[in-house]
């Protein structure tokens, strides 16, 4: 019989990808939602001339759908279909929560920011599986996923990390300037438990530096899931079928039979669910009416802008530039956290201007030029926190097949940011800037979208948790492959270890 794939996300790329390499016939079952055809003939055009032949009305129309949307959704290629909204999987009174789901082909990752890091080793100690287990599997996924790199003093925290496959995304300007001062100021940032250096990316080679990567890239450059689809299917033993929403499955001796939302059934061997934490925990929750809910963990994250003092090479909003991050910096101080607190730096960018102009242009009427002025001078660094300096967030599921969400605060994280953010403010004076700690902010439970450990792996697991290879409790022919089944989560971009994990899951599980 077959093995059956829910979701086309990154975590159902890498195991349908391992599944695939052990001589295995695989189904995906996904949502598969694309973007409208009236955006993608404007990406097309788009894509099809060179950025300083754009006509404004071709600007402004892929670009204004992204500035008014609904609070917690995203908006990239100017369209909803790779967010549902809130009352799609949650329940719509939960406003506080943050997390969506996703239904489109290629899941959340449509929506990706590219950054990209594995985990480090000592942030997964106490985990059934070393960084040692991941790290073939890291490699694995450098045969079809861009990575854009340099080498610098992040890779002596990051061993483990898979070699560049892509030339080096070029930075802004600011960001150049910025990054040649982090190398000027290893010594001291060193001094503080800081390492900085460039951002890694998941970005192929040709970045047309227009400035759009916050909108949706026109040529596909920031990797999606999605891409990797078309790929599969040139495979015989591979069948893709979207718009194929589970809501349950039960498992028998001899196979795991499904039920869809359209009340058709499937029969297969074994079931890898890669849906995404919240997509995920629906299903195992509909299928095993006896557990009480799950609970996910977060890693928290805020914002605290900084002003650079030197003087900028050219306005920063004229192209050539990207809006990706360009740099990470790392904290690792015992003092603060025994976990490593990860941070991404971001230059100028409309959004930046226009939040700017909107939460202090209107208490002085008339200030918008000065606000204009200080966002050319705007970086703001984007910190996460490891789940146990977070909060979590009790799953569970209604009658009507929402999942309701109640948040349980973490007592330390308000003071484990800010003490973070103070140490980090005090190495990125070192590289020229001034942080405006009186504008730190801390964002909503879910917001970052690294979230899971929802069902965490065990070397020996309880009701409430999972084998190695991702098995719940009581199943053996059952694998979650997503983020639900990491035992945390660590501050670092979570999309690659997850990608690694899976590939793990789908190359070795019995």
């Amino acid at each position: 019989m077959t093995d059956i794939v829910i979701g086309s996300g990154p975590s159902g790329i890498a195991v349908a990808k391992a599944l695939l390499a052990r001589g295995r016939s695989v189904v995906m079952l996904d949502g598969g939602r694309v973007l409208e055809t009236s955006r993608a003939q404007l990406l097309e055009r788009m894509a099809s001339t060179s950025p300083d032949l754009w006509s404004k009305q071709d600007r402004i129309s892929w670009t204004e759908p992204q500035y008014h949307t609904p609070p917690g959704q995203v908006r990239r290629f100017g369209s909803d279909f790779a967010m549902e909204p809130r009352g799609t999987t949650l329940s719509p009174s939960d406003t506080s929560f943050g997390l969506r789901s996703s239904r489109a082909a290629g899941g959340l990752s449509n929506l990706w920011g590219s950054a990209i890091l594995p985990y480090r080793s000592a942030d997964l100690a106490g985990w059934p599986i070393t960084a040692s287990d991941l790290a073939p599997h890291y490699s694995a996924l450098a045969e079809f996923l861009p990575l854009a790199g340099a080498q610098d003093a992040l890779g002596q925290l990051f061993e483990d990390a898979p070699r560049a496959n892509q030339s080096d995304l070029a930075a802004s300007p600011q960001g150049e300037v910025l990054l040649q001062k982090f190398r000027s100021a290893e010594r001291s940032l060193r001094s503080l438990g800081i390492s900085a250096g460039k951002a890694r990316q998941a970005v192929a080679s040709g970045c047309r530096q227009c400035g759009m990567c916050l909108h949706g890239c026109p040529w596909g450059l920031i990797w999606s899931a999605r891409s990797i689809i078309p790929k599969l299917q040139a495979f015989p033993a591979f069948s893709y079928r979207a718009g194929s929403v589970v809501t349950r499955f039960e498992e028998t001796n001899e196979a795991i039979n499904l039920t869809l939302a359209d009340g058709s059934t499937l029969t297969g061997s074994r079931l890898f669910i890669a849906a995404g934490v919240l997509e995920t925990a629906r299903i195992l929750l509909a299928s095993q009416p006896a557990r009480d809910g799950v609970t996910l963990r977060d890693s928290h994250h805020g914002f605290l802008p900084t002003l650079h003092r030197w003087s900028a090479p050219r306005r920063p909003g004229r192209p050539p530039y990207h809006t990706l991050p360009q740099a990470f910096v790392e904290l690792d101080d015992p003092a603060i956290s025994p976990y490593l607190i990860h941070s991404q730096l971001y230059t100028w960018n409309e959004f930046f201007e226009r939040d700017l102009i909107a939460s202090y242009g209107k208490k002085l009427p008339g200030s918008a030029p000065i606000w204009r002025v200080l966002a050319r001078r705007l970086i703001v660094a984007q910190i996460f926190l490891h789940s146990d300096h977070s909060a979590k967030v009790d799953l569970r599921l209604e009658a009507n097949g929402h999942l309701t969400a109640s948040i349980v605060e973490n007592p330390t994280t308000e003071t484990v940011l800010r003490s973070a953010a103070k140490q980090l403010g005090a190495g990125l004076r070192t590289a020229g800037l001034t942080p405006l700690m009186f504008a730190l902010r801390s964002n909503p439970v879910g917001s970052s979208f690294h979230a899971g450990a929802t069902v965490p792996m065990s070397k020996a697991p309880s009701a409430t948790q999972s084998d190695i290879f991702g098995r719940p409790d009581g199943l053996s022919r059952v694998h979650l492959v997503d983020a639900s089944v990491l035992p945390a989560i660590p501050a670092t971009t979570i999309t690659l270890s997850v990608m690694a994990n899976a590939h793990r899951i789908g190359s070795l599980a019995p």
